[in-house]
């Protein structure tokens, strides 16, 4: 059996596995693909029936929603733990920094590690990369990052935004350094500022797409 799987084909079974988990039953194949950012649904389908013939899952093409897991593969049914939803953050100008709340959501440790945390995405900043306003991300805790990441940065200690990190020599007054936080919107500015009065939270490792 052949095993290499794509990037969309991880994407879109990683999806359906979260989704199965929290719903307990499939995604329909729109669904899908607004999640995993694949707008014909025809191309949903042939990866859907990619992964059949891999033997992750069997398509019942006469049935709504009939998308099975094969629970012979090792990874069904998946562990699974509960990750806080520490508050929500802005994809856009920055808003006040995380809030505490009780809420968790389940995942599986393809979509979050343990000790990470989720926020929820306030705007539309980041929509470039397939990140839209009422999308959950999940972060993994740490101070640094390399260009290009997705961050959650903290911005003069009380201003929390997710955009794309950037660290620029020299560019700063005088010569010094700054850092550019990079929306993914082509109508949005960046914004910069000196490296003291940015703190990085965490780097973004998995969104989920909230369904409407």
């Amino acid at each position: 059996m052949e095993e290499t799987l794509s990037d969309r084909q991880q994407r879109m079974l990683a999806f359906i596995r979260a989704y199965v988990m929290e719903h307990g039953y499939p995604p329909s194949n729109r669904e899908i693909g607004r999640a995993t950012g694949i707008s014909s649904t025809s191309v949903v389908d042939y990866n859907l029936r990619r992964l059949e013939r891999k033997g992750h899952l069997v398509c019942d093409p006469k049935v709504s929603r009939g998308i099975k897991l094969n629970d012979e593969q090792p990874f069904v049914p998946l562990s699974s733990f509960q990750i806080p939803i520490v508050g929500r953050i802005a994809a856009g100008e920055p808003i006040e920094a995380l809030e505490d709340t009780s809420e968790t959501i389940q995942l599986s440790p393809d979509l979050a590690r343990e000790g990470c945390y989720v926020l929820k995405v306030k705007g539309t900043s980041m929509v470039e990369d397939l990140i839209a306003d009422g999308d959950l991300v999940v972060v993994q805790p740490q101070q640094t990052a390399q260009n290009g990441d997705i961050v959650v940065a903290i911005v003069d200690d009380d201003q929390a935004t997710l955009k794309r990190f950037y660290r620029e020599p020299g560019k700063g007054p005088g010569g010094t350094d700054r850092i550019r936080l990079q929306p993914a919107n082509s109508e949005m500015n960046p914004i910069y500022c000196s490296p003291d009065r940015v703190r990085i939270r965490g780097k973004v490792v998995t969104v989920i797409r909230q369904i409407k």
